[in-house]
Order: structure tokens, then sequence, then C-alpha cells
């Protein structure tokens, strides 16, 4: 007679470090006509991830909207259907797709089921080669665009996170620029043409795939995209002066507001830089998760906010460091003072490494998490292979997350986290 085993809850399992992991590397081949094809081949169900990465991020734009109105335009019509029939089609086959546009690069990602793949193959190439940028459909298009950049111009979030990189990089730097209404009312769509075929090309195209990938995907794929009937010059990339504003507090006023956005931060590096993995750890103690000491202090001590945070944005060219929370308008003056009083204290005192220990634990979670299946697994590739990394720079992340000594972290702080450094912005009711 069986007997089985009762699990006892009353005792906690045992945590089990993560030290040992290999992670999944993807299979690389190259199309004929040079585009990379970067594939893990991981999935369970018929279904795949087709997702075409441009050179064509803001940073290559010589007109604001460029970009983001080229990305977005692409299911808007081609030479040969019109955006309902791709829509109709696309849904016919249980297909989706995305289309984003970021500072750096651009994406149309493909989901489909590989039954259909004969099918969704060739629309997704008809969209991307073929986009024909209506202009009954772009008058629709901006005119969306622009409601919805009003009704967030009310929010101080909005501005507050809209406003802040050009303090650090300057107005006129890619990373700096911001979209405005007068953007949008003076662009001439005739543009939209010529910055699709110089960078949705060969020469600008990387392909990432993921999922349970079929035996004839690879071959569609270089009929539809190995050719060179749209081969051209990769993009030309410009250097750009960083010239950021001069002084270091700044405030947009917003009356009306119940609350004001903070936001605190300064340029940074990108992910090649010797601190960029230490900073990762720092930052994660400091906001970087719900048990950091920003937000003990401002939500669970002050009660100030629901939340509250800090980020690395490791950008292609640059990178940078900021802080952002909303609070009561009668609090930001406090909240300011606790937010360096948090920079400072890391500078002044050792981290005790049951608090460190804690850290370590939430960003191998995290990590085991950020790898959990094949999308998840090329995107964590992608965001390294976009800086011209790989997963030896995943395993050396692991590695500092597991040996960084409270010393190295507090070395860190006083090295990027000194208050004199930071360029702080508000934007709320004037602070008393």
């Amino acid at each position: 007679m069986r007997t089985e085993q009762m699990t006892d809850r009353k005792t906690q399992p045992e945590i089990r470090p993560l030290d040992q992991y290999r992670l999944t590397d993807p299979e690389i081949y190259t199309l004929p006509n040079g585009i990379r094809v970067v594939q893990f081949d991981a999935g369970t169900q018929e279904l795949v991830r087709i997702e075409l990465i441009f050179r064509a991020g803001s940073w290559f734009q010589d007109q604001n909207f460029t970009s983001l109105a080229t990305n977005l335009m692409l299911r808007e019509g081609t030479l040969f259907h019109s955006s309902q029939q791709l829509s109709d089609q696309l849904d016919f086959c249980g297909a989706h797709l995305e289309t984003t546009a970021e500072k750096d690069n651009a994406y149309v990602t493909l989901y489909t089921l590989n039954k259909h793949l004969p099918e969704t193959i060739p629309l997704l190439e008809e969209i991307v080669k073929q986009a024909s940028f209506p202009a009954g459909e772009f008058s629709i298009f901006a005119g969306k665009q622009k409601q919805m950049l009003q009704v967030n111009m009310e929010k101080v979030n909005f501005m507050a996170r809209t406003r802040f990189n050009p303090l650090i990089y300057g107005k006129s730097h890619p990373y700096g620029n911001y979209l405005g209404v007068e953007d949008i009312d003076n662009f001439d769509p005739a543009g939209l043409s010529g910055f699709h075929k110089s960078h949705y090309n060969a020469g600008n195209c990387t392909i990432m795939v993921a999922g349970k990938v079929d035996k004839r995907l690879p071959a569609m794929l270089t009929e539809a995209f190995g050719g060179n009937d749209w081969l051209d010059k990769p993009a030309v990339e410009y250097a750009y002066e960083i010239k950021p504003a001069s002084g270091s507090r700044h405030f947009i006023p917003r009356e009306n507001a119940l609350q004001s956005a903070i936001r605190i931060g300064r340029l940074l590096f990108d992910r090649h830089h010797a601190d960029y993995r230490g900073m990762k750890v720092l930052n994660t103690l400091f906001g970087g998760y719900f048990g950091s000491r920003l937000m003990a202090n401002l939500r669970e001590d002050k009660g100030y906010t629901y939340g509250v945070g800090s980020a690395i944005i490791p950008l292609q060219h640059s990178g940078y460091f900021f802080i952002s929370c909303e609070v009561g308008s009668d609090a930001t003056a406090d909240a300011l003072k606790q937010i360096e009083t948090e920079m400072t204290k890391l500078c002044l005192e050792t981290v005790p490494e049951d608090e460190l220990k804690l850290v370590r634990n939430y960003m191998l979670g995290s990590f085991l998490r950020g790898i959990d299946g094949p999308f998840a697994l090329a995107d964590n590739y992608r965001n390294v292979m976009e800086h011209g990394l790989d997963n030896e720079f995943l395993y050396s992340m692991l590695e500092t997350i597991r040996t960084i000594s409270p010393s190295q972290i507090q070395q860190l702080a006083c090295k990027y986290l000194n208050p004199a450094d930071m360029v702080q912005l508000v934007v709320g009711k004037e602070i008393n």
C-alpha cells in the first residue's frame, strides 16, 4: 500500500543560490544578401515570433516625427493592400503585428502560427518592403498622435519624463529631443518614403526568430528577405555633441496639479563601461525594486507616494540614470530632501550584508524569470546584442551579482550617486 508524504507547510523551503546556469545560445546564420538571422528554437507550441530590427530609430531622423511616423505607418497600406485588407488577412490567420520605434532602432514584429507561415511571411514582406504611406491614412494617424500628445501634456509625469532628457543631453541631441505638437503640425509626409527607403532595407536589418521554429522557415525568410531587391547601404551614423542645459535645478509650473512629478538623474554610460554591472546592483538596492531604499523611505515610512524608483538606461551611444516619482504637492520639498539623504547615506555607510544578499537573490530570481520561454530568451539576448555583446556579458553580469561586495557598492555610490552631480526637474505646483 502506497502512502503519500504530506508537505510540511510550517517549514520554509530551502533557498538555493543560483551558482551555475547555462544560457541558451542562439543559432545564427546569414541570408544571401548579408542579413543576420538570430534564432532561438525553444518553443513547445506551434507559434513563432519573427522580429525585424532596423537601424531606424530617432537617432537617424533629420526631422522630428520621421522615425515614429514611418514605423507606425507601415501597416497603414501597401502598394497592393489597404490597411483594412492587411488587418483582415492577419486576423484571418490569427497573427499579430507590432511596430515600435525607439531611440536607436525600430522594430517590426510578427507573431504567427506555423501552419500559416505561407500566408503571413509574404504579408510581412509586403508591409516592410512595399509600404505606400497613403496621404489619407497619414492625416488620420497624425491627428490621433497629436490628440494623444495634447492629452499627455496635461500629465505631470509625462512632462517630467519627456522634458528631463533635454536637460542632460540638450534638445538638439537625438537622445534629448522630444516630440511637440508643432512637430506634427509642420511635418511633411513626403519624407516618409525617403526615410523608409534609406533605413528599411537589407543593409540595416537583423532578424530575430523565437518560438518553435518550423523547418520551412529559413527557406521562407531567404525567399522573402534574402534577395538583392531591397539591398542598400547601412544608414550613416552622425556624431552629436552633448550640450546639457545650464543649472541643475529646473521647474515646470502646473498650478492646478494635485501632485508633483520628480525626475532626478545624470548622464552615465552604456553596457560596455567597466562600472555598468556594479551600478545595476547598486541601482536595484537604491531604487530598482519594491524592497529598495527609496521605496522603504518615501512609500513605506513617509507615505508620500504609491511608487518611486530609479533605473539605468543604456543606449547605444550613451546612457543615463534617473529617479522618478509622483508625490503630493505639499510633500515635494521633503521628498527631494529624502532622496538626497538616501544617496548620501549609500556613500557614507557600508551596506549591510543581509540587505545586499536580499538584492542578490531578487536579481538572480528576476534573471531566471527573464529567460523563461523562447520570447524572453530572445528579448534578453537582443538587449545585449544591440550593443555588440552576447551571452558572455550576461555571464559576467551574473558573476557581478553574486560577488560584488558592500565596499564596492559604497565606492560606486560615492562615484555616481553624488547629489551635487544630479540634475533635478519638478513638474507641478511651486515649491514653498
